[in-house]
């Protein structure tokens, strides 16, 4: 029987224990119990986090798959759903991220799992790599942008996807404050049908 896949991706230095994800955890678990939610702990480095994406992904074959992804998250979410030719609801998503290394490189922590690691030019040279050239179906994209990110421009998502369904919001975060708000249609938005249950 075929089910209804929800594939959440964290962002840099983040994890499934976030804000975010676990919001969506508990809204899954409390409204759309037709849903198996994944939200892997993804790799440091980024074409070892794409592997693992790719590799969740081919067991998935068959079934319906949406992808919600935060700001590096949002960036391999684009690829999966590309891969896959899916839906995608994307969370200020970073936009050819090998542009922001030169600010991260050196140690880093990642507080959600006590784990110190080091960014390097090669994590830039893998991003670059997978780099996205254009999105396959623009319709099947959902993009989340508060104007007040402080870490990524919005304007970048913007210019990129176009002819997606955008939501612009002043003010907010990178975090996208207020998330849960949409919830609910985001559900209905990667699922095409109403999959709540009372």
């Amino acid at each position: 029987m075929s089910k209804n896949i929800l594939i959440y991706l964290h962002g840099f230095n983040s994890s499934p224990q976030s804000i975010k994800a676990q919001q969506v955890a508990e809204f899954v678990k409390q409204h759309a119990r037709d849903i198996e939610l994944v939200m892997p702990q993804l790799q440091n480095s980024p074409m070892a986090a794409w592997q693992q994406i790719a590799q969740m992904a081919d067991t998935y074959q068959g079934q319906t798959v949406g992808v919600v992804g935060s700001s590096l998250g949002g960036f391999f979410a684009t690829l999966l759903a590309n891969k896959l030719g899916v839906k995608a609801v994307l969370i200020n998503p970073a936009v050819r991220p090998h542009r922001l290394i030169d600010l991260l490189l050196g140690e880093q922590y990642n507080s959600y799992t006590n784990e110190h690691y080091i960014v390097t030019t090669a994590h830039e040279e893998e991003l670059s790599l997978l780099d996205i050239k254009s999105l396959e179906q623009a319709a099947d994209f959902w993009v989340l942008l508060q104007q007040a990110d402080e870490t990524l421009n919005y304007r970048d998502a913007l210019a990129f996807y176009h002819g997606a369904r955008i939501t612009l919001e002043p003010l907010g975060d990178h975090s996208f404050e207020g998330f849960n708000r949409y919830l609910s249609a985001l559900v209905e938005f990667l699922f095409e049908k109403q999959t709540l249950s009372t």
